[in-house]
C-alpha cells in the first residue's frame, strides 16, 4: 500500500474591501484557485493540482486559509497563488490577493506556525496601542495563544482547601 503524501499551505486573504472577508466561502475560493491555476500552467498543472486539493480550513473573519495538495503538485500551486486577484461571491467580484504564510507537511505544524504568527502580529499592533484599553485587550488576546487544552477549574475544591 502507498501512502500518498500532502502538503498544506496556509495563506491569508489580503483585500482592502472589508465585505471580502464576509463575502468570501471555500467553494469560491477553491475555484478561484483552480482558474490561476489553469491560466498559469495550462491543462497539465491543472490535471496535477486538482488530484487531492481542497480548502481545509476557512476562517473569514481573520482571512486565513489552509489548502491541501499533493506533495509533487505543491510547487505548481504555490507559483499560481500570487495570480488570483479577486474572489467571486454572491454574483460580486471582490478584488484580493493570497499571501502565502507558511508551506508545512501536517495541519499540526501550520497550526503552529499559525499561532507563532498571530502573536507576532499582536506585539506589533501592542507597539502601536494609543490608549490603555486597547493595550489590556490585546495582552488578554496574545495570553491566550496556545496549543494546549484548557484544564477545567473547580472553584469549589479550591475555596474549600486554603481561606478557612
Amino acid at each position: 500500500m502507498v501512502r500518498f503524501k500532502n502538503r498544506y499551505v496556509l495563506c491569508e486573504v489580503v483585500s482592502e474591501d472589508p465585505r471580502c472577508r464576509q463575502c468570501i466561502e471555500d467553494r469560491a475560493l477553491g475555484l478561484a484557485v483552480r482558474d490561476a491555476i489553469a491560466r498559469v500552467h495550462g491543462d497539465y498543472g491543472l490535471a496535477c493540482c486538482s488530484i487531492s486539493f481542497t480548502v481545509k480550513y476557512l476562517n473569514a473573519y481573520t482571512g486565513t486559509v489552509l489548502l491541501r495538495c499533493r506533495k509533487d503538485s505543491c510547487r505548481l500551486l504555490c507559483s499560481a497563488l500570487p495570480f488570483v486577484r479577486h474572489l467571486e461571491s454572491r454574483a460580486q467580484r471582490y478584488p484580493c490577493f493570497l499571501n502565502t504564510l507558511h508551506v508545512g507537511g501536517t495541519i499540526r505544524t501550520c497550526q503552529k506556525f499559525l499561532i507563532q504568527y498571530n502573536r507576532t502580529q499582536l506585539l506589533r499592533l501592542l507597539q502601536t496601542c494609543t490608549n490603555e484599553e486597547e493595550r489590556q485587550c490585546i495582552q488578554k488576546s496574545l495570553l491566550s495563544c496556545s496549543l494546549t487544552e484548557e484544564q477545567p477549574q473547580s472553584g469549589d475544591e479550591e475555596e474549600d482547601d486554603g481561606t478557612e
